[in-house]
């Protein structure tokens, strides 16, 4: 009885998961480049934090120039190592500004941005970490979009750079579960119970910032990008976010240490660190995911296991199409979920040792936001 209930509940779950008004399986949400879209784009400022970002940052900025005219770019030193500094100067019409030493309280992107923030006078603010590369005609595109849907902030999830087995195995699932956990559909709707973000590339209204605090309120944020746009929401701003291929990261993971080290340095944080959604995503995630496959033979139980099994592949099938994957992959999605079920509690470890996260040489302790 205790199989087949366990049958019957991750069918249900997964059915469920399909049939819900806001679709979060799918990849409807999307903006892509026009190529075509010309826009003055003087009214907004680039700001882009760089820490040790000299081997990729000339790609960011060469991209960033020829997205069309009047845009004007601040690049924030953040206490860089390399030749991070040095990189942005060679670029004619680029602002570089030494970054500060980390504040007590501050997570380093954060306080990167709140230093360009206070040079920026422009009514519209585009936050772009320094290893995303704009295809031409994105930033045009994406102005467009934002005035024509009347969206104080807008965000686009980046193409994930995917060049090795591990990262076509896991970063598919990496959007795929977030878009589970923050439904793309309710956060676009006036609705504040989901306010999603892609810190990636950000474009908001720059008094919008300045009137919800700017970055200083999330100063110790973690996943300052739901952060902030939860409180541009809160605010009375309307926000958008969506997938789009012409947002390209050029970061490299390539194993699968790399992108250990990028979901466990959140993703304990996602479950505001408590032990019992820790435990409790556990149980959903065995059930989810382990029940169906480990019931497909199982007396009486193998019908609703099978439900469950090609409902969960069937889920996961748009997200394979976006990123141009073989649907074989869908039948690997357990293995990616067994994977990112052992990430958080690596995650949720490092906190009870007292690490909060660990990331570009810094350390958050967990008795302090800032490090």
């Amino acid at each position: 009885m205790f199989a087949l209930a366990c049958a019957v509940l991750a069918a249900l779950l997964w059915v469920g998961l399909l049939l819900t008004p806001w679709r979060a399986w799918s990849t409807r949400e999307r903006l892509e480049a026009d190529s075509e879209c010309r826009l003055d784009l003087s009214e907004v400022t680039v700001l882009v934090p760089a820490r040790d970002e000299a081997a990729g940052l000339a790609a960011t900025l060469t991209a960033l120039q020829a997205q069309g005219p009047g845009l004007t770019i601040i690049v924030i030193d953040d206490q860089s190592t390399d030749d991070t500094a040095a990189v942005a100067s060679s670029f004619a019409g680029v602002r570089v500004i030494q970054g500060q030493p980390l504040p007590p309280g501050w997570a380093g992107k954060l306080w990167a941005l709140e230093q360009g923030r206070r040079h920026a006078d422009t009514p519209l603010v585009l936050l772009l970490d320094a290893d995303i590369e704009l295809r031409p005609g994105m930033l045009a595109t994406l102005l467009a979009f934002k005035r024509r849907q009347q969206r104080q902030f807008v965000s686009l999830m980046a193409d994930l750079c995917r060049t090795s087995v591990w990262d076509r195995l896991l970063l598919p699932a990496f959007v795929y579960y977030f878009k589970l956990l923050y439904p793309f559909a309710i956060s676009n709707s006036p609705s504040t119970l989901v306010a999603a973000g892609a810190g990636g590339c950000i474009l908001m209204d720059t008094e919008l910032l300045q009137r919800t605090g700017a970055f200083g309120s999330l100063r110790d944020a973690l996943i300052d990008d739901c952060a902030l746009a939860r409180q541009v929401k809160r605010a009375g701003g309307r926000t958008w976010i969506g997938l789009s291929r012409g947002v390209v990261s050029r970061r490299s993971y390539g194993s699968f240490a790399s992108i250990r080290r990028m979901v466990a340095r959140s993703a304990f944080t996602q479950l505001g660190y408590s032990t019992t959604l820790l435990l409790l995503v556990t149980a959903v995630f065995l059930l989810a995911y382990g029940a169906p496959l480990a019931l497909l033979g199982w007396p009486h139980a193998w019908p609703w296991a099978w439900v469950a099994w090609l409902s969960m592949m069937l889920s996961y099938l748009p997200m394979l199409r976006y990123y141009r994957m073989s649907p074989g992959w869908a039948l690997l999605l357990p293995v990616s979920a067994a994977l990112y079920l052992g990430m958080t509690w690596s995650s949720a470890l490092g906190y009870w040792r007292g690490v909060r996260s660990q990331w570009k040489g810094r350390v958050y302790g967990a008795g302090s936001p800032g490090a």
